[in-house]
């Protein structure tokens, strides 16, 4: 397909997304919007304590102009709307609890929501139209994503695909003209980043900071367009495909459209580290029914190819340990589960789980089912008497074939946010119940009532 075409695919959906109002929206996808707003901004209140997370936002507060927008950071910090995307945006993916899209390796939701939550405080928007804005964006980053696959994991998407969503979350807030729309995506196409999968996988911290930039850039894309600085129609083509050799089918942005809505294909985190992993962990916790973690002397796990990519047996930074396959079978082993404290930086030094972890040896699930069963892991123990067990789990919950009833995301956020917002969690339960006063109030003010103590 040609960059011509592409550029003519891109004005299909912004033509159709350009159009949409929330009365045009399903429930169905209005509540999944409502539940991906707050898993992500829970999802940033979560590393609100992380060192790192802490000196980077300080650093922030230094430079920052006039307060317009809040950092979910307890700590009474509001920023202008750029320097509070940054700092939103970097907490977002931090403790790995944020939604992910499930088709396609892409984080939509995280992507749109850092700028989008700060355009909309500082310039008085209701919530009900961040949450049209973000059904918009989602649907946009994730066609994009769709639209323009890698034949592997090079590129991390939270540096090529972030900019996109944000720019098209804040155009859709903002109601700007398609052709106005169409120039700031193609703009943020061209200034997105080319963080590499190996990153994370060897522990730098710098992949966490790639949605906060990516959400600026976003903003700044959504900026210029209207003064008519904007990048050409091709540039998705011209960036993904030519430049960061990807396939094309740029039927992916508008096969569809308004039939099915990508927020739909979401999935949900109750385990703090990469998707990749969470059969491993499901599948671990099935056998520690049978026996207990003491009892074992070595892990084997016949995975997915991206689970096998993940190969770092000595973790050095919470960023490799969620992205470590050895880490996640060994410390899911010990603590019994995969949530924050199985990935904490203490963890790392944990004599038996590093034991553990240089007994994990992998192959390949074979033969490998198609989609949603794309992701599995067989867990096998071998035993201190030589025999063996074993557990199998083809999806890990979360995704759209196998989701969280409501109740268990609306107890993960509640038990995220409830220490250092205790208002916020009535607010939260009538955003998720789509309450009409809720959505008919302005987000600047539903903020100031979440910070309430």
């Amino acid at each position: 397909m040609s960059a011509r075409d592409v550029g003519t695919a891109l004005s299909r959906l912004v033509a159709f997304t350009s159009a949409v109002d929330w009365a045009d929206i399903p429930d169905d996808v209005r509540k999944r919007a409502a539940l991906v707003l707050c898993d992500d901004l829970a999802a940033m209140i979560a590393a609100r304590a992380e060192p790192e997370v802490i000196a980077l936002q300080d650093g922030v507060a230094k430079s920052s102009g006039a307060a317009e927008a809040t950092v979910f950071n307890a700590r009474g910090h509001r920023f202008d709307r750029y320097s509070a995307a940054l700092a939103n945006g970097c907490a977002g993916d931090w403790a790995e609890l944020d939604e992910g899209y499930r088709r396609v390796i892409c984080h939509a939701g995280v992507y749109c929501l850092p700028a989008l939550l700060a355009e909309a405080e500082a310039d008085g928007q209701t919530t009900q139209e961040v949450l049209r804005a973000l059904v918009i964006g989602y649907e946009t980053v994730a066609r994009v994503a769709r639209a323009f696959t890698f034949p592997n994991l090079v590129l991390h998407p939270h540096g090529s695909l972030a900019a996109v969503g944000a720019a098209a979350a804040v155009s859709a807030l903002r109601r700007l003209p398609v052709d106005v729309t169409i120039g700031a995506i193609s703009s943020a196409a061209t200034m997105v980043l080319p963080g590499p999968y190996t990153h994370p996988i060897q522990g730098s911290l710098v992949r966490n900071v790639w949605p906060g930039i990516a959400a600026q850039t976003g903003l700044r894309a959504a900026d210029w367009s209207a003064m008519g600085i904007r990048g050409l129609p091709s540039a998705l083509h011209d960036v993904y495909a030519d430049a960061f050799g990807t396939s094309a089918n740029p039927v992916e942005l508008y096969d569809g459209l308004g039939k099915s809505w990508a927020i739909s294909d979401g999935y949900h985190k109750v385990f703090a580290c990469c998707q990749y992993g969470h059969a491993t962990i499901e599948a671990t916790m099935k056998l520690l029914d049978q026996v207990p973690v003491e009892r074992v002397v070595g892990i084997h796990l016949d995975t997915h190819e991206k689970a096998r990519l993940m190969d770092n047996p000595d973790p050095d930074t919470t960023i490799a340990a969620k992205f470590s396959i050895q880490h996640i079978a060994a410390t899911a082993a010990v603590h019994g589960h995969g949530g924050a404290e199985a990935f904490s930086s203490d963890t790392l030094h944990v004599p038996e789980i590093a034991t553990l972890r240089h007994k994990v040896s992998t192959a390949p699930f074979e033969p490998l089912p198609e989609w949603p069963n794309d992701r599995p892991t067989r867990v096998t123990w071998t035993l201190d008497d030589g025999t063996t067990l074993s557990e199998t789990v083809m999806s890990a919950r979360g995704g759209p074939d196998l989701p969280f009833t409501p109740d268990e995301i609306r107890n993960k956020i509640h038990g995220i946010i409830g220490p250092p917002y205790p208002a916020m969690g009535g607010i939260i339960d009538a955003l998720l119940d789509l309450d009409d006063t809720a959505l008919s109030r302005r987000w600047d003010e539903t903020v100031r009532a979440m910070a309430t103590s």
